[in-house]
């Protein structure tokens, strides 16, 4: 979301937000200290995991190394908060939630959501999709994302 400017309109959804500390740390890399902390105060909390849950984080990691590390202690997050639903990009984690029941969404989710439950202006959800569409490192299913994009040209007409 922070590609598509719209990392602190996250914040407006009428969701808690919890991360583990590692992928705080170490894989919001492109989000600046500054932006960090403001997440924080805007609510955003970060989760030392206990011993055993870094354990099962490893043991998930050991079994599948098509995923991430930091990813796997968001899984295990996931599994640990009652009424989670796991927000990433990542098809190996999504793949591995799914078959532990753990809901997930991604980025078309979030700007559905944002859309839904915020006074986000149309056009600003749009300039995030046309951002995202742009940018060679993120993918997106293309027939969802061009349907979306039709809709809120529409809505920005």
């Amino acid at each position: 979301m922070h590609k598509g400017g719209l990392l602190r309109a996250m914040f407006r959804l009428p969701f808690q937000f919890v991360i583990p500390q590692p992928l705080f740390k170490e894989e919001l890399e492109r989000i600046s200290e500054e932006e960090k902390q403001e997440m924080i105060a805007l609510g955003m909390e970060v989760i030392v995991l206990p011993g055993e849950q870094v354990s099962q984080a490893q043991i998930y990691f050991n079994e599948n190394r098509l995923l991430v590390l930091n990813y796997c202690f968001a899984l295990v997050l996931a599994e640990e908060t009652e009424e989670s639903i796991l927000f990433t990009a990542d098809k190996a984690l999504r793949q591995l939630a799914d078959s532990k029941n753990i809901e997930t969404h991604g980025i078309l989710w979030g700007i559905d959501m944002l859309e839904e439950h915020t006074d986000i202006a149309p056009q600003t959800l749009l300039d995030a999709l046309l951002a995202f569409e742009a940018d060679p490192q993120v993918w997106l299913p293309e027939d969802e994302l061009k349907t979306r994009i039709r809709r809120l040209r529409r809505k920005c007409r």
